[in-house]
């Protein structure tokens, strides 16, 4: 299978030299030179990633990121001279799945691309439940448009909940998946991150909580 790689570049020289490394690891490769190209490559045809450059001339890459990801179920890899850490926060918190700062390694570039396209065949990185949007790459559950601010161990509790669908997760797979841990944890721990995550759940109105489901474990039930 030949994977579809958009690069979208300002810099002529940089798009040749990532063209031509793509093209020699067997991707076919599309270009586009601004945002208003990128947005009419993807209306032409599938594409599996996108590599995209911060610095556009007719649209901050970021906002770009947030359009395409409105609109299309597509990883995204950042290419940036802008390397500072708020930067690259807001970049993977807007919708993109990797970020490189410029210069790089095109052997590093390119086991990104890999590992990307990899990633993308066996885990949608957007999940929905019950109005719930859970972001799987920046960690970020949203209700709405609201930003729920959970902490990590908050929203694996609440990803691994909601990706059960109906089905009740147990304590020993909570304590396996969230804490890595094959001994089940204290039920302080436990009980602790559940009950911040229900405060949170509340405050933003999504109406279900993390309750024990009697003894087969715990899911979402409605208030």
């Amino acid at each position: 299978m030949s994977y579809k790689i958009l690069l979208v570049e300002d810099n002529p020289h940089i798009m040749e030299i990532n063209h031509e490394a793509l093209m020699m690891a067997d991707y076919e490769v599309l270009e586009a030179f601004d945002g208003k190209q990128c947005m009419d490559q993807l209306k032409s045809g599938d594409v599996d990633l996108v590599v995209l450059d911060i610095m556009l001339p007719d649209s901050d890459g970021v906002t770009l990121c947030r359009q395409i990801k409105k609109e299309y179920d597509v990883p995204i890899l950042f290419l940036s001279a802008l390397g500072e850490n708020e930067q690259i926060i807001r970049a993977l918190r807007e919708g993109g799945d990797d970020y490189m700062t410029k210069p790089y390694d095109l052997g590093v570039l390119l086991a990104h691309v890999e590992a990307r396209l990899r990633d993308s065949q066996g885990k949608k990185r957007i999940i929905y439940y019950e109005g719930l949007k859970l972001d799987t790459v920046a960690m970020v559950a949203y209700f709405g448009d609201d930003d729920l601010l959970l902490t990590k161990k908050e929203f694996s509790v609440l990803y691994l909940i909601a990706s059960h669908g109906a089905r009740p997760v147990s304590k020993d797979e909570l304590c396996r998946d969230v804490w890595n841990s094959s001994a089940t944890i204290s039920c302080n721990a436990l009980y602790t991150t559940i009950s911040r995550l229900n405060r949170k759940l509340l405050c933003a109105g999504v109406g279900r909580t993390v309750e024990m489901d009697g003894n087969e474990g715990y899911s979402l039930d409605k208030v």
